[in-house]
């Protein structure tokens, strides 16, 4: 017998009280029906297997039968920021307890509609952010300095021609940042390391910070060269990059987007890069994902990537770890790890 094998007989002959009731939770929790609403990580799967009863929603012909077959056996849902759980999906689950967001953002979770049935609501922040902050940044020098265009002028062989044309630094630069929560302070740290000044606007002035704060985000487009949009997506913050804000910004500014894609007017935000009343953006979000505006792709002031803010192997762990740990919080009944509602 290993000393492994020895430690655990050892406890169980010692305290076969505990043993019994770790098995009879563990049976209990297989029962419970958790909903999950788009295609995730093995990882996160494989764990919600193993634990509970996966139930998948993305793929099926019909919802509505689905939904009737097994509405009283849901006692969980897991979204994201894209995918949540609307009203209509709440009303159709009785035995609903939990959903449990593998994001940061819960924009598309009923917030109103969960707390009038009760129902827990949890996400997944801090372990995420200094990927999304890492990437903001990454887009800025990416766009700045060409990169991307870059990386293709020499795989075509046009170096062999002459040099690529000179691109615009970043160090030094005035940057605005639109939310200054925990996304949106790590982005200003990393800015202030290259040497830029960092203002903010927000619903209210942030304490103990020194940069700084404009109460219209106008004002701050005015008076900075670079502007991230890194807030929640509210009714108040959909589409607040507008018209005025992308004049406001400028011919030499650029449009940094982290946040959620509604957040810019995405149409608008296509006609200034076209007529030239915008320097460039970097975008990792936009209205209609996966759907990207075809006027962009031919841009080279541009760069596009497909919402992988917080995609790195180790934030997708941490994440789903997050959800595990609050959907066994809830269902053993001891406190969330992180609750919105």
């Amino acid at each position: 017998m290993s000393i492994s094998e020895f430690g655990q007989r050892k406890s169980t002959v010692r305290n076969p009280t505990k043993t019994l009731t770790l098995i009879v939770i563990i049976t209990l929790m297989d029962t419970i029906g958790v909903l999950t609403m788009y295609p995730m990580s093995q990882y996160l799967e494989e764990q919600l297997r193993q634990r509970f009863n996966l139930l998948k929603f993305w793929d099926l012909s019909s919802k509505a039968e689905f939904l009737h077959r097994n509405s009283h056996s849901i006692r969980a849902v897991v979204g994201n920021a894209k995918y949540g759980a609307d009203a209509a999906l709440i009303d159709a689950l009785p035995k609903l307890e939990i959903v449990a967001s593998y994001s940061v953002g819960f924009d598309q979770i009923d917030l109103a509609k969960c707390r009038e049935r009760g129902v827990r609501v949890t996400n997944t922040p801090d372990v995420l952010t200094d990927d999304v902050a890492d990437l903001a940044i990454g887009l800025v020098l990416a766009t700045l300095r060409r990169i991307c265009e870059c990386d293709r002028f020499v795989k075509r062989g046009a170096w062999n021609k002459g040099d690529y044309k000179l691109t615009t630094k970043f160090s030094g630069k005035s940057v605005g940042i639109v939310g200054l929560g925990r996304i949106g302070s790590a982005i200003a740290k990393r800015a202030e390391a290259f040497g830029c000044q960092v203002s903010y606007h927000s619903r209210s002035m942030k304490p103990q910070t020194n940069y700084k704060y404009y109460s219209n985000i106008i004002d701050l487009a005015s008076n900075c060269e670079i502007l991230i949009v890194a807030c929640t997506l509210t009714d108040e913050t959909h589409h607040i990059v507008s018209h005025k804000v992308i004049d406001a910004l400028g011919p030499e500014g650029i449009l940094i987007n982290i946040g959620r894609g509604a957040h810019v007017d995405e149409s608008e935000l296509v006609s200034a890069l076209l007529e030239g009343r915008l320097a460039g953006a970097g975008l990792d979000v936009f209205e209609n994902e996966p759907e990207v505006p075809e006027e962009l792709f031919s841009l080279e002031n541009v760069v596009l990537v497909p919402h992988v803010g917080s995609d790195t192997l180790e934030t997708c762990k941490a994440m789903a770890d997050l959800v595990i740990g609050n959907l066994e919080a809830h269902f053993q009944n001891k406190p969330l790890l992180t609750p919105v509602i």
